[in-house]
């Protein structure tokens, strides 16, 4: 259960006041503006566009690189290797149930496991999940029977709503998705599955204060997309179904 973590890639800058509680990002590279030569390393790399030269640094430490390597015996595994195991070893069922109450209140901590083999496993399957997870608008669009897509009127018009046990969407007067699996809602991000956030933000709101319409189908028109929300939700389904069958394949791990 994802209920009270948010662990997620993500490929742009974070505000880092997006969540109530804040936000805390440890990405694969971090950027410094460079101010003069004395900041750079031998190893760091500078930006080419024509803007302001930034020096990338990694994320992953020495330490732990040469940890692995020493543990493993092994000089093949690389800083993306252990970045991805850490988000293959972050989605254990195993290890988020018995140290739930941990990590509401601090940073998880990861351990290498004792063989290399359930090593190379997390971070095969961390790569596999964050490939989905950063690319989830192009997954494939979910196995469902999907009525009156041939109407051609994809916009939301107030609010999409689930029934029959959340077997059906329905997302206007036109169109109607039927047959959902309900093995989707079983992965759950920050409280809810991926369809039932969908359900829950694009929807057309109006701003009593002030008059203002948050309609989700601008963005769509806007990028000359209209089935954008359609196929997102289709899209969402397969990322639910594609994680459960890597989660439920992860290797066990003692903790």
């Amino acid at each position: 259960n994802f209920s009270s973590l948010g662990f997620f890639p993500i490929e742009h800058i974070i505000d880092l006041n997006c969540l109530d509680a804040g936000a805390q990002c440890f990405p694969l590279y971090w950027y410094e503006e460079k101010k003069d030569e004395s900041n750079i390393g031998l190893f760091d790399q500078l930006s080419e566009d024509n803007g302001p030269e930034y020096i990338r640094h990694d994320g992953i430490t020495d330490y732990i690189l040469k940890a692995a390597r020493d543990k493993y015996k092994t000089n093949a595994i690389t800083k993306e290797d252990i970045f991805y195991y850490v988000y293959g070893f972050l989605h254990l069922p195993a290890y988020r149930e018995k140290f739930s109450a941990e990590l509401k209140k601090s940073l998880p901590r990861i351990i290498l496991t004792p063989d290399a083999k359930k090593f190379w496993q997390l971070s095969r399957a961390g790569r596999q999940l964050a490939d989905i997870h950063l690319n989830y608008e192009s997954q494939p669009p979910a196995q469902v029977e999907v009525i009156g897509a041939d109407k051609n009127n994809f916009a939301v018009e107030k609010k999409l709503k689930l029934v029959d046990d959340k077997r059906t969407l329905i997302y206007n007067e036109h169109i109607t998705i039927k047959n959902i699996p309900p093995r989707s809602f079983e992965y759950v991000v920050n409280g809810r599955s991926p369809l039932e956030w969908i359900i829950d933000r694009y929807q057309v709101k109006e701003d009593k204060a002030s008059g203002i319409v948050n309609n989700p189908n601008a963005w769509g028109m806007e990028h000359d997309n209209p089935r954008y929300i359609l196929d997102l939700i289709l899209s969402s389904i397969t990322v639910s179904l594609k994680t459960l069958d890597i989660v439920e394949n992860l290797p066990a791990v003692k903790f």
